[in-house]
């Protein structure tokens, strides 16, 4: 008869406050692929004061930088981390390291804004082109989910979330580089979202149809990081538009 009462002891100890303490101090970690001053920081700020730490993530480390101290300077835990995401390696290392120091990555936010070489007209497409704005986008997107993932699917819980301009609903032939790969990224997201309902993931993506600047939205750049937030925190549909399409000036 001793087995319940060793269960029961067994219980007991692990309910001891030293086991909820560890539990309540597991901060979550936003890790922001493409931050920039304008949209990433806006984000960082929003998840910042909902108790995140913040990774920062693009091409430039000076950038980061100063990114990093002006949001550390307003109270937020944030570091940088300089990677391109066409190169694999150096990606995963980013995220590898924000995880090793920051803790395991709860929230993916993948918004690298595409070159300005992507946005030419589709007679003047090359193979090469087409093939590095994929790197861009959709590869790219690959690659950081791999590498959050399982620490997301081991906790049960975790969100995804792809920021997209327009051409990632409907193509332009003067943008013939997004239209390519922007449907290729949102079709893997969509393709996650569906295959991990049930894991307590969250996979979403924010359809952006413009320059954030010229939509001239209420509430402005604090408004959509408020949207991306409620993606994170509340399950949907994986696509939201954040105008109607029609209403862009992308």
């Amino acid at each position: 008869m001793r087995d319940p009462e060793e269960l029961s002891s067994n219980l007991t100890s692990l309910e001891t406050p030293h086991h909820h303490q560890s539990k309540e101090t597991i901060v979550p970690v936003i890790a922001i692929i493409g931050a920039g001053p304008g949209l990433g920081a806006a984000v960082a700020r929003r998840f910042g004061r909902e108790g995140f730490s913040i990774a920062l993530i693009s091409r430039n480390q000076s950038k980061l930088d100063s990114m990093a101290a002006e949001l550390t300077a307003a109270g937020f835990t944030v570091s940088g981390y300089a990677a391109d995401v066409r190169v694999p390696a150096a990606l995963e290392d980013a995220l590898a390291r924000a995880a090793a120091e920051l803790g395991p990555i709860s929230t993916l936010q993948y918004s690298p804004l595409p070159s300005r070489d992507y946005l030419k007209p589709v007679l003047e497409m090359t193979p090469e082109l087409a093939l590095e704005a994929l790197q861009f986008s959709a590869l790219g997107l690959i690659h950081a989910v791999r590498t959050v993932l399982p620490a997301m699917r081991q906790a049960g819980s975790g969100s995804i979330i792809l920021i997209n301009g327009g051409t990632s609903v409907k193509a332009r032939a003067d943008f013939a580089g997004t239209s390519v790969a922007f449907p290729a990224e949102s079709a893997y997201g969509e393709m996650l979202h569906d295959a991990l309902e049930g894991e307590g993931v969250r996979v979403s993506q924010l359809v952006i149809p413009g320059g954030i600047p010229q939509l001239q939205l209420v509430n402005g750049i604090d408004g959509v990081a408020d949207r991306i937030w409620d993606l994170h925190a509340v399950a949907g549909p994986f696509r939201t538009m954040l105008i109607p399409l029609e209403d862009g000036r992308e």
